[in-house]
């Protein structure tokens, strides 16, 4: 753990893995050394670049459980999302406060096509959890589309839970806030989609899809492209159909620097073990909720661990929101409120300064609202 800490160099303050991770020695080292590469293209030296995709395929599936042929490569969440979406016949059960990648693709799908049917999951203002999910199945939805980890609330959610009642209906996680940090039951999940750019802290440009058999049987390819056939290289004078499984669910050939980056992180990460990467993470999140209650700063998302991954969320009154804004952007702490809230995202990485700008922004805050 302490050699994997030590890759990363991010400035003191630093709170929003949440929103974006800054990148790690050994992801910024791989891109430059595959730039390198494309920039001379030396005789056979682009090979190389080439085998990126099984790289990241190999990377990806080490992590989640799934098989690397179960796996492609997508240049973000939310297209993943919308392959997913835009493939589905019948009903799909979700959450309008899902992140809006989840919720767009799934509006768009059943405007385009028609054959998407959203059912808005009622959860009475509280979080996704199998209980409320339970009450409103109908034999109409053939899906159940979650997030791993609520954006808003920090909320991890069961997807044991889930998968128990929701029976053999497709699952669908929107994993970025918890991939990477989070040792989740991944091959419960019939789908599982997956930036980079956050926790795993490989830069924006990077992703996947990952699709259970029965997923990739049941899915249509509407948006397959001519890297997604069984036709050897690019083929040229006919248009074949897609191939079979997750591969079909690519449109053209992917950035091999960006799977690069994404598969050093990764390797990074299983080196060490998602497992040990949530257990340091969870030290931290309890030193910034200890640090709010310190200053009395009420907490909003669940203090159980089991309920909880890297996001902190403080709710101060809402003519104190922009005192607390104020007293971290002046000490030099980075957060992203949003909604009447601050959330706060450390890392394995994130180090006793970071914790003592913390600590003196609060307690700026603290003694600003009391005067």
């Amino acid at each position: 753990m302490d050699e994997f800490v030590a890759g990363f160099d991010e400035e003191p303050g630093y709170l929003d893995f949440a929103r974006i991770g800054p990148l790690g020695r050994s992801v910024l080292e791989e891109e430059q050394a595959q730039v390198e590469l494309l920039r001379r293209s030396r005789f056979g030296s682009l090979a190389s670049l080439e085998l990126q995709d099984a790289r990241l395929r190999n990377a990806v599936a080490d992590v989640t459980g799934f098989r690397p042929d179960q796996v492609v490569f997508q240049p973000n969440t939310a297209s993943g999302l919308m392959h997913t979406m835009f493939g589905i016949t019948g009903g799909v059960l979700l959450s309008a406060a899902e992140f809006p990648a989840v919720t767009f693709a799934a509006t768009r799908s059943a405007d385009a096509l028609g054959v998407l049917k959203p059912k808005w999951l009622d959860t009475e203002g509280g979080p996704v959890t199998p209980g409320a999910i339970k009450k409103q199945l109908t034999k109409t939805i053939v899906a159940v589309a979650v997030s791993l980890v609520d954006f808003r609330t920090g909320y991890l959610v069961d997807l044991e839970g889930i998968r128990q009642v929701i029976g053999d209906r497709l699952l669908i996680v929107d994993a970025i806030q918890g991939f990477g940090v989070v040792d989740a039951p991944y091959q419960l999940a019939d789908v599982v989609v997956s930036g980079g750019q956050k926790w795993v802290r490989a830069g924006w440009g990077t992703g996947f899809l990952a699709l259970s058999d029965r997923a990739a049987d049941q899915l249509t390819p509407v948006f397959s492209g001519f890297s997604a056939t069984d036709e050897e290289g690019t083929p040229l004078d006919a248009v074949f159909p897609p191939t079979s499984g997750a591969a079909a669910f690519s449109v053209s050939n992917p950035d091999p620097i960006a799977q690069a980056r994404m598969a050093m992180a990764l390797e990074d990460i299983e080196s060490v073990g998602v497992a040990a990467i949530n257990a340091s993470l969870a030290e931290k999140v309890s030193r910034v909720i200890d640090l709010a209650d310190e200053f009395a700063v009420p907490v909003s998302s669940s203090r159980a661990e089991h309920e909880r991954a890297g996001i902190v969320v403080l709710s101060p009154a809402p003519d104190q929101l922009t005192v607390l804004t104020a007293s971290l952007f002046n000490h030099g702490v980075t957060a992203t409120t949003r909604q009447g809230s601050v959330r706060l995202s450390p890392h394995v990485s994130t180090d006793e300064e970071t914790f003592d700008m913390l600590r003196a922004s609060l307690m700026s805050f603290a003694t600003a609202v009391t005067v």
